[in-house]
C-alpha cells in the first residue's frame, strides 16, 4: 500500500512525493483525475488519496464521483488539496480530511499517519510486503 497524490501542480506533486517518500511511503503521482481513476482500476489499492480539485481532464469532483460508483474503490479514504474554500460543495465529496493550500505539511504528515500507519515504525519484510506497527 502506498500514498495516491493526484494534483496537476507538478512542482507541489514532487515536492509531496519528496517529503513522504523521505518518512518511508511508498508513493505515487497522477497529474489529473483520470489518470488518477485508470492507476486506480488497474489495480493499485492506496491506503490514501491526496486529491486535487481543479484539474485539466478530469477533474477531482468528477474523478471522486467515479471514484463513490466504483464498490472497490469507494473505500479508500481522499483528503481534498484544495485552494477551494471547504464547504457544502466539498462536504458532498465525503472527504476523509480537508487540507487548504498553501499546504500545512506537517498537518499533510498527520493525515498520512492517520490512514496509513507511521512509517517510523514500518518494516520491510522479506517478500517485499509492507507491516505497520
Amino acid at each position: 500500500m502506498g500514498i495516491l497524490i493526484v494534483d496537476d501542480e507538478a512542482l507541489l506533486r514532487m515536492l509531496i512525493e519528496d517529503l513522504l517518500t523521505e518518512e518511508g511511503y511508498r508513493v505515487d503521482g497522477a497529474a489529473d483525475g483520470a489518470t488518477a481513476l485508470q492507476f486506480l482500476q488497474q489495480g493499485a489499492r492506496p491506503c490514501l488519496i491526496f486529491l486535487d480539485l481543479m484539474m485539466p481532464i478530469m477533474n477531482g469532483w468528477e474523478f471522486r464521483q467515479q471514484q463513490l460508483r466504483d464498490p472497490h474503490l469507494a473505500t479508500i479514504p481522499v483528503v481534498i488539496v484544495s485552494a477551494v474554500q471547504a464547504g457544502r460543495s466539498l462536504n458532498a465529496l465525503d472527504p476523509a480530511g480537508y487540507l487548504p493550500k498553501p499546504l500545512d505539511f506537517d498537518r499533510l504528515l498527520a493525515l498520512a499517519a492517520q490512514y496509513c500507519g507511521t512509517f517510523k515504525q514500518v518494516q520491510r519484510v522479506e517478500q517485499g510486503a509492507w507491516t505497520y506497527d
